[in-house]
């Protein structure tokens, strides 16, 4: 297969809103079918997603990559190929993985295979992947090990942190703002409060793949006028918390300095597979077959699907080939690796038992 052709298709789709990554569904679904493979398309909220599955077995590996990309300038979806490297939006996150997936299905498809092997394409991870990804978890669309697409440079991310977004609204007392001493100033309250939870016992603690939680002051509004002392403000705080840091214990601390005024805007289960799991093991030992540098096993800062697989006690973790700069300019993914990466990915599954 010419994988290398169907990034640079999939990267000139502009998948960055709901109808053009539905497009780009489409386009793999219509792609799949003249390579002699049927598949599914499954629609919740406006967001599509797709299911191709082959094989048979006790055993099912589902390959789970995302079609949508995050905004960018529209030279960046004009690929074009330098040096060894496809530069384009998406190239690394994640369309090389997915055309990588894509052709290793196709090509593997009419083999006797050890197991069943599920793809699935979605559209919204970019956002969250609560219409994709989510609801096909929930809806049984599961299996004994999912691999992500996401860019690992060829590791495996086993981990990831879990995301408690608050909203925090403090109370002041107005004044005259030549007499601040009157008033009581909310804006410099919900600064005081967000220095205390940096100080709070869950944020110093640490983990194998881990320094500690993430912490990040992320909206703040209050005030209104100059020379009024503010006497509301609201504060938005991003919270990355560790793989089995119980989030109900950190939001109960979190209420001791800043009180009852909290809310929760977002929550995501940690990802929490062990680095001792039998397909992790597999996979590092046959990714060693295909590379001559040491397979990092890592934690990502950040989330990604794997959450929502993760949460029904299934491993699921990143793997991704070689790239970099991905949300920013010069995104770029390594060809060769997309090659080495296809040969991982048909060597783990007929590795399966």
């Amino acid at each position: 297969m010419d994988t290398k052709k169907l990034l640079t298709e999939l990267i000139k789709i502009k998948s960055i809103e709901k109808a053009s990554a539905n497009y780009a569904i489409e386009y793999c679904y219509n792609y799949l079918l003249e390579n002699g493979l049927s598949s599914k398309i499954i629609e919740n909220n406006g967001y599509k997603s797709l299911i191709c599955e082959i094989g048979s077995g006790e055993k099912k590996i589902i390959l789970n990559g995302h079609l949508d990309v995050v905004e960018a300038d529209k030279e960046q979806f004009e690929p074009y190929e330098y040096n060894g490297r496809i530069y384009g939006r998406g190239s690394a996150d994640m369309k090389g993985a997915v055309a990588a997936m894509i052709d290793t299905m196709i090509e593997i498809k009419d083999m006797n295979l050890p197991c069943n092997v599920q793809l699935q394409l979605v559209s919204d991870e970019e956002t969250g992947g609560e219409n994709c990804s989510k609801y096909l978890a929930e809806n049984g669309y599961r299996g004994d090990f999912v691999i992500c697409g996401e860019p690992t440079n060829l590791g495996i991310g086993i981990q990831a942190k879990g995301i408690l977004q608050i909203d925090i609204t403090v109370q002041g007392k107005s004044a005259h703002s030549s007499r601040p001493w009157e008033g009581e100033n909310a804006i410099l309250k919900a600064c005081d409060i967000f220095n205390a939870i940096k100080k709070l016992p869950f944020t110093t603690q640490k983990s194998e793949f881990y320094e500690g939680p993430s912490i990040n002051l992320s909206k703040i509004e209050g005030g209104n006028i100059y020379n009024k002392v503010p006497d509301l403000c609201k504060i938005g705080i991003d919270i990355r918390f560790l793989p089995g840091q119980n989030p109900e214990k950190i939001l109960s601390q979190i209420e001791s300095v800043a009180g009852k005024n909290v809310k929760i805007h977002s929550y995501g289960d940690a990802v929490v597979t062990k680095p001792d799991d039998e397909y992790v093991k597999k996979l590092k030992s046959i990714i060693s077959n295909h590379v001559n540098t040491t397979v990092k096993i890592f934690g990502q800062h950040g989330s990604a699907d794997t959450k929502f697989f993760s949460k029904y006690n299934i491993p699921a973790v990143e793997f991704g080939p070689i790239g970099a700069n991905w949300h920013g300019k010069d995104e770029y993914v390594e060809i060769e690796s997309i090659n080495t990466y296809k040969k991982i990915l048909k060597d783990f599954i007929f590795s399966i038992k």
